[in-house]
């Protein structure tokens, strides 16, 4: 076997015939010569899915981010521009990941074009020019023109030149205030970038406002100020903050109320919808709001660039009690810096000149610069985040934003204010529950998915006015002789402990779910939890239940059954989490019962999870996501049958995807606090409503208290 430059898992990107796109997870290997993608890491001669044989004719396309159902994805194409046919599209949910499998293949590409380049020959790389400068010499869209072989009128001498693609540049409308243009070239002196003066320095950020070079400034165009502060963070780190339009941008943006999706162009271009929240006499002053296009591009020294600038929209007409700023030129550079002390960092300038329009902004100078100066302290909100987030060892995955273009807009067509919970953040997290990513296994795109009808619709009525119906009274058991190693404690913000969760704090399935899709909150549990385990091995820890001194066995020993969900987390150390659910009979033909006694086939198909995490960063709450999941179908389970227990070993590291996301949540579950619901699906109106076996909260879990267990059998 070749030796492997580099090797892992990766996002395997594409769209069928019919237009929607599909994701699923590969593992990516490459060699010397070639590339290829497996459904399982490789072990000795397995055969792969797909294979490209790499030489000096291959390129890497970087296509930039894309959408797959809400979320956001960084996608590489390598192709060989003979077979242009020919071609492995890969994408990755972290920039840091896609830029490294970029630079290993390029610099495989590399290797092989060196060993066909004669003596006298050079590489130069560049960045692609813009429409608007000048020496621009190929699109970069064009796969043909990515070599290309100027003259040097020094020397004469030929060089072979490889650009770095990044789509097909920015749109014609949107001014690159990141280049310095010379008056000579300049169409209007009013945009050069050349001269600023230093207006004050506040929040530990130099605030800069252009000097014109102009007699006069149309009365549209006010002038462009920026800030410039120090950021200790990677460029990717803010880039990818930057990108944000979720929950998350209230953390470091003071002038963000809400911003959606309105239109994907391509990887590097998206037309987006931002409402701002400005402080400037709220009571008189109306908000305002902005549709406008922004492009972004990597350049070759590892700075991010980030346009924007207004434009009308179809889907995005004025909105009713709003005010349309107008954007006329705006956007980021984020640029590294050298490390200090062991610490990344990076300079972050926020460029923004804008008409905020309406009797305020003509009449009113003082607001107009209240508002920019308000806006551009979010890069001292930047700053701020990343020196107060201690989750900086994860890699961060890519932003995910809401499409506006579908339900949110009929309301605008309709006359009615986008306000209305269009943009919610509720309806952002509702949205984003219908991502998941696929089994290794799969070939489909829905698999392992609730469907989307499952989704409750919107009601009129408040959840919790909802009343439970046929809801038995929960018996009384005495919860004092069971106890567990992790410790029960009722103290919001207990650390390393475990309570009893709200049963309302899930939603499922009504009795009427079948007619209108209904779901409201699950009330009380059928079993009490009355003890959890954290246990650790050197290996897989199974069948718990057979422990001495258990829970599950003193429950036995008072006549109650025992359910006991043993969670497995795999690693060089491998972890057990353990429920034990109680209750003091099962009901003879109940949906539980039913599963309690049934096959495997039958407990695989409805045995489902709803996860919530209440507190964590907002890369794991969109990685473990609060959608309902059928255990049973994504990763192994091992059910166990005991004279008064069932025991149900969840393999967590059987499915590469579920073991993905843990791998993230194990990083920093000392800072998570997570929900879990077990409960047995219900399929037909017979078993309808469905019951919750039990929910648990666990908060701050160290791994150290964990302890080894002694599963001697009685």
């Amino acid at each position: 076997m070749s030796k492997v430059v580099y090797e892992g898992w990766m996002v395997r990107y594409g769209r069928r015939k019919i237009g929607r796109s599909y994701i699923h997870m590969r593992y990516f290997v490459l060699e010397p010569r070639l590339l290829a993608y497996y459904k399982k890491k490789p072990q000795d001669y397995q055969v792969p899915i797909k294979t490209m044989l790499i030489d000096g004719n291959c390129r890497v396309e970087d296509r930039g981010l894309k959408t797959h159902h809400g979320h956001m994805v960084y996608v590489l194409s390598v192709y060989n521009k003979k077979e242009k046919h020919h071609r492995i599209t890969m994408a990755a949910f972290n920039i840091q990941e896609a830029l490294m499998w970029k630079e290993k293949i390029e610099s495989v590409i590399d290797q092989h074009q060196e060993s066909q380049v004669p003596n006298g020959q050079q590489y130069v790389s560049f960045e692609y020019k813009s429409g608007m400068d000048t020496g621009r010499t190929a699109s970069s869209s064009d796969p043909e023109s990515q070599f290309s072989a100027p003259e040097d009128e020094d020397n004469h001498r030929r060089s072979l030149i490889r650009r770095t693609t990044i789509g097909n540049g920015p749109p014609e409308s949107v001014l690159d205030w990141t280049k310095e243009f010379d008056d000579q070239n300049s169409d209007d002196q009013a945009f050069s970038r050349k001269h600023w003066r230093l207006l004050q320095c506040q929040n530990g950020l130099r605030i800069f406002e252009e000097l014109l070079e102009v007699d006069y400034l149309p009365r549209s165009c006010s002038k462009a100020m920026k800030a410039v502060g120090v950021v200790e963070a990677t460029c990717e780190e803010v880039f990818e903050l930057v990108m944000s339009m979720d929950g998350t941008r209230y953390e470091w943006d003071c002038s963000f109320q809400f911003g959606s999706l309105v239109e994907e162009v391509d990887g590097h271009t998206a037309v987006l919808y931002h409402r701002l929240l400005l402080d400037w006499f709220p009571m008189f002053v109306w908000p305002r709001d902005l549709c406008y296009v922004r492009y972004w591009r990597r350049n070759d020294d590892g700075s991010y660039v980030v346009l924007n600038r207004s434009k009308e929209h179809e889907n995005c007409g004025p909105q009713p009690g709003c005010v349309r700023a107008h954007l006329e030129s705006g956007g980021y550079t984020i640029a590294p810096l050298k490390p200090r002390n062991g610490r990344p960092r990076t300079q972050v300038q926020h460029l923004i000149q804008i008409d905020l329009k309406g009797w305020g902004a003509g009449y009113l100078p003082a607001f107009q610069q209240h508002c920019l100066l308000q806006m551009l302290n979010s890069v001292a909100g930047l700053r701020e985040w990343f020196s107060q987030t201690d989750e900086r060892g994860v890699p961060t995955r890519i932003p995910v934003m809401v499409n506006m273009a579908s339900s949110s807009l009929s309301l605008s067509k309709s006359g009615k204010s986008l306000n209305q919970s269009a943009f919610s953040l509720d309806q952002t997290n509702s949205s984003n529950r219908n991502s998941v990513l696929l089994d290794e296994d799969s070939d489909d795109d829905d698999e392992f998915q609730i469907p989307d009808s499952e989704q409750e619709p919107e009601t009129s009525k408040t959840e919790r006015d909802v009343k439970r119906p046929e809801e038995e009274p929960a018996h009384d058991i005495d919860l004092s002789c069971f106890s567990g190693n992790l410790k029960r404690n009722e103290n919001e913000n207990g650390r390393n402990c475990w309570r009893t969760s709200d049963g309302n704090n899930f939603k499922v399935r009504d009795k009427t779910f079948h007619n209108d899709k209904r779901k409201i909150p699950a009330g009380k549990h059928l079993m009490d939890l009355v003890a959890v385990d954290w246990f650790k091995d050197s290996k897989r820890i199974d069948h718990v239940a057979r422990r001495k001194g258990c829970a599950a066995q003193v429950a036995a020993e008072k006549g109650l059954f025992s359910m006991v969900v043993n969670v497995q987390v795999p690693g060089s150390t491998h972890y057990s989490m353990v429920f034990y659910f109680v209750t003091k009979e099962l009901v003879p033909g109940s949906l539980l019962q039913r599963f309690v006694d049934g096959d495997d086939e039958f407990r695989n198909s409805r045995l489902k999870l709803i996860p919530i995490v209440p507190k964590g960063s907002w890369i794991v709450r969109q990685s473990v996501g609060s959608t309902p999941c059928l255990l049973g179908k994504a990763v192994d389970c091992n059910y166990i049958r005991g004279p008064t227990y069932l025991e149900i070993d969840i393999d967590i590291g059987s499915s590469t995807v579920a073991n993905g996301v843990l791998g993230l949540v194990i990083g920093v579950i000392t800072s998570l606090v997570v929900e879990m619901a077990f409960l047995v699906q219900a399929n037909t109106p017979e078993e309808l409503p469905e019951r919750l076996i039990g929910a648990v909260r666990v908060s701050h879990i160290e791994l150290s208290s964990a302890i080894v267990p002694n599963l001697e059998a009685e």
